[in-house]
């Protein structure tokens, strides 16, 4: 932990909903959901709007569309726009330190310590902040991001999340346990849900109570390393330092059990959860990975792995878990097992489609329906399009599919420079439509 709050940690808010709405003028102020828009699709960001309903990342799309109004939209996802406007975020990042160190295509830390002659006061930090925040939204075309500022990277990451959205917290050094202590348990990143179950169990709900746990306790309640880290953290030991460019190999969850568990039942449903943590973390990484590992560590402490190799790259976290689950059930569990993992690797940047994919053999998506929409009679379907997609028309120019079905897709022309545009519905295989690029929200069309 340093003396000075120098390590700043940015969350970009709702991300690739707050780009949807940016590019699709029609969506500002509504209920945006991105993922996976088939019937086994899963979200990968939900906007604010959509939040209050209950929508949720990792959610399936099922659930969203259930707890979300008419009207709300669900898209499938443009990875080359998020990308895009990531890519500008991190040069500005860039320029307040040579040390930034990409956590995901929307989170970061960066090193404030490294960068030229910084004024690491309280006052100085907060100024360098609020200053990025607006030149993020002035070079991003209106997309947010909240800071956190603090002496160590756990206290920047708690600081970004405590204001969301567009928030701005410095975290003082000295204020530190101030600061974390009444904060649930949960708020630490070592503490996934199996964890917070035991923690609950001994009477542990805030940092403060974890705090008053001495370390053998925790050694005896969650396993040695991960004893040791809950209880550094919870008196907010963090000395890691910022890595600049650093290459992600895998994605992994793992769980120490209070007891030795044998029931199939209840394994299962421990991978689950730790597929959706990972499969959540994969999406918002956006990359994926072809291969699915299993880590048991059985009662007399024999620790072995167990893995298959998919055909493609997947973010899929029930595809993950399904995985997971047969690797389990070929190695066993006799004896009982006293720690589960679940994780990921031979990982890549998505493919268009890889992350926000539409199932062929489900009905067909429409990001949101017009009122005024009527029934027609079966026509086969034309594939190709997607609710969200880029697409240009000869005749209309720019846009974005707004529905599709029926033989037709229903596309809404606008861009993020114009006002909300008209919609037109024409046959899916019109040829005067075309996939289009992403569109600049910096440059007039």
């Amino acid at each position: 932990m340093r003396r000075e709050a120098s390590i700043l940690h940015l969350d970009l808010d709702a991300f690739f909903a707050a780009v949807e709405q940016r590019d699709k003028p029609s969506l500002r102020g509504r209920p945006v959901v991105v993922g996976g828009v088939g019937g086994r699709g899963v979200v990968a960001t939900a906007s604010y709007e959509a939040r209050a309903y209950g929508a949720r990342s990792a959610m399936s799309t099922a659930e969203a569309r259930r707890r979300c109004p008419a009207g709300t939209a669900f898209l499938g996802g443009r990875f080359a726009a998020y990308r895009r406007t990531s890519d500008v975020v991190m040069d500005l990042l860039r320029e307040l330190s040579p040390l930034v160190e990409p956590i995901s295509i929307d989170e970061a830390y960066v090193d404030l310590a490294a960068g030229p002659g910084h004024d690491l006061s309280i006052s100085g930090v907060t100024e360098l902040a609020e200053g990025l925040k607006g030149r993020i939204a002035s070079a991003t075309g209106g997309v947010t991001g909240s800071v956190g500022v603090g002496s160590s990277k756990l206290m920047a990451k708690i600081a970004s999340d405590l204001q969301k959205p567009d928030g701005l917290v410095v975290v003082p050094p000295g204020g530190e346990l101030d600061l974390l202590h009444p904060l649930p348990v949960t708020r630490l990143g070592g503490v996934g849900p199996a964890t917070a179950e035991r923690l609950h169990q001994v009477g542990v709900r805030t940092v403060g109570d974890l705090a008053a746990k001495s370390l053998p306790d925790l050694v005896a309640l969650a396993g040695r390393a991960h004893g040791a880290g809950l209880h550094a953290l919870a008196r907010a030991e963090d000395d890691r330092a910022v890595v600049p460019d650093r290459e992600v190999k895998s994605v992994s969850h793992e769980e120490t059990f209070e007891r030795d568990l044998t029931d199939l039942v209840v394994l299962n449903r421990e991978i689950d959860s730790m597929a959706a943590r990972v499969g959540a973390r994969l999406r918002t990484s956006a990359i994926s990975g072809r291969t699915v590992t299993l880590k048991l560590r059985r009662y007399d402490f024999t620790t072995i792995t167990r893995s298959q190799t998919l055909p493609q790259p997947t973010d899929d976290p029930r595809l993950i878990a399904a995985t997971a689950r047969r690797l389990l059930t070929e190695a066993g569990t006799g004896g009982g097992l006293r720690l589960l993992g679940v994780g990921v690797s031979g990982l890549s940047l998505y493919a268009q489609g890889d992350l926000f994919t539409t199932d062929d053999d489900e009905p067909d998506e429409t990001a949101a329906p017009e009122p005024e929409a009527t029934a027609e009679p079966p026509q086969p379907v034309e594939k190709r399009w997607w609710p969200g997609q880029d697409v240009r028309h000869e005749e209309h120019g720019p846009g974005w599919v707004w529905g599709r079905g029926l033989g037709r897709v229903t596309v809404r022309f606008e861009g993020p420079l114009t006002p909300p545009g008209p919609v037109r519905t024409l046959a899916a295989d019109d040829p005067a439509l075309q996939p289009g690029d992403p569109p600049d929200w910096r440059t007039p069309s």
